[in-house]
């Protein structure tokens, strides 16, 4: 490896330090003004709270054995429909990709299925699941299913031409030309799917925890702002915000070993 070369990685690395530390240092400047323009009352800390508040509220709901309980239910809610959306899309996506008379037939419905507002649904899927879990993650699974669909089908028809006739002229039936050309060609499209997914489910499983649910962070969010308890609602808006990071970078870490791999 050459000296230019060398320096040229030193480069890189610094660089990338300076961003970590820049964004490590805007998150800190945030909370540091938020907690001192509370503090001052320059903003309302009743309406505002502050990182202090926050902190302490989180702090009684684990005290309370409550904190866990909350986190623990929405977090099985949310990776229950997360891993089902993101199977049931693909293996969706795979049937329509296989069949282009079944695809003509339900893209139609599948485009306006996306265009439709899935909360509009609450209450037919409370009736349909019942009021509990089932319906929580019948909500989260319909807002990721569709958009994990037409992501991979359009990942799927995207395969160029000339190596699907290549396969072909060697006799390679469609499942080889699935197996062989089509799903690994698609592995990027697949990661992609599955980060938009981290934030879709999330979405979905608090959507149905406002509809139904007497537990989960969602729970602790329709609580705390019925009694007007805004310190509540904030920590539980960091917890989650907290849980969807950690979730997100699991898959960011999948993707780098998924690219080592491939």
């Amino acid at each position: 490896m050459s000296e230019e070369h060398k320096e040229y990685l030193r480069r890189l690395k610094r660089r990338s330090m300076l961003i970590k530390l820049a964004q490590a240092g805007l998150l800190l400047l945030f909370f540091g003004l938020w907690e001192l323009f509370a503090y001052y009352e320059i903003i309302d800390p009743f309406l505002t709270s502050s990182p202090s508040r926050v902190i302490n509220s989180i702090y009684n709901l684990y005290l309370s054995d409550a904190l866990f309980i909350h986190m623990k239910a929405t977090l099985a809610e949310t990776m229950l429909s997360f891993a089902l959306s993101t199977f049931l899309g693909t293996l969706i996506a795979v049937i329509l990709w296989w069949n282009e008379t079944i695809r003509r037939i339900l893209e139609p419905y599948i485009i306006v299925l996306n265009a439709l507002p899935k909360i509009a649904l609450g209450p037919l899927i409370i009736i349909w699941a019942g009021a509990g879990k089932k319906a929580i993650i019948v909500m989260a699974l319909l807002i990721c299913i569709i958009i994990t669909i037409i992501s991979m089908l359009t990942g799927f028809l995207s395969i160029e031409k000339g190596k699907m006739q290549l396969l072909q002229s060697m006799k390679a039936n469609k499942f080889q030309i699935l197996y062989k050309l089509v799903l690994p060609g698609n592995i990027p499209t697949l990661v992609s799917v599955l980060k938009i997914n981290v934030g879709l489910s999330w979405v979905g499983t608090i959507m149905g925890e406002y509809l139904v649910s007497r537990e989960g962070i969602g729970y602790l969010l329709v609580y705390g702002s019925q009694i007007f308890k805004l310190d509540l609602v904030m920590a539980s808006t960091i917890l989650l915000c907290v849980l969807a990071t950690a979730m997100y970078l699991i898959v960011a870490l999948a993707e780098k070993i998924i690219k080592r791999m491939y």
